[in-house]
């Protein structure tokens, strides 16, 4: 007697449609994150450059002045030794850990003072993903400035 053998299994058809599907869902999904990880950069830039405008308006009501750009962010660290020497530099400097935080995206902070958006104060920004001035989505820099102010 001869048994019919069924045999169960996939494909290798099936196995294929499944491996594309999971690669395109694997792969939106993908994009989607690095999407988000863009944003929370850039908001922590923002955040970033907030606090280092509150720190800088600290220093002009200690010193009646703001670092020039030579000076730069380095003079809320290390008190600077070139005019105008600063009159009431406390000890420590103004920020914890003695050292300027750089951008999410490991580059440092750009600092003009008088600023070219800010004139009467200073301009403070991030050059974006790219580290290069200028740029669209994730590479445009972020500044503390408006964006109407650009238009």
């Amino acid at each position: 007697m001869q048994r019919n053998r069924i045999q169960s299994g996939f494909t290798l058809i099936e196995i294929m449609a499944v491996v594309i599907i999971i690669g395109l869902l694997t792969g939106v999904v993908g994009f989607q994150i690095f999407q988000q990880v863009d944003k929370g950069r850039a908001t922590t830039a923002r955040t970033q450059i907030s606090t280092l405008e509150g720190v800088l308006e600290l220093y002009r009501m200690d010193n009646g002045k703001f670092p020039t750009t030579e000076q730069g962010l380095e003079a809320l660290v290390q008190e600077p030794t070139s005019d105008p020497i600063p009159r009431n530099y406390p000890a420590g400097g103004y920020l914890k850990g003695g050292k300027v935080p750089q951008d999410p995206w490991h580059n440092p902070y750009e600092y003009e003072a008088p600023g070219q958006h800010n004139s009467h104060a200073f301009d403070i920004w991030s050059l974006g993903s790219d580290n290069n001035p200028g740029g669209q989505g994730i590479d445009s820099d972020i500044g503390n400035w408006t964006e109407s102010e650009l238009n």
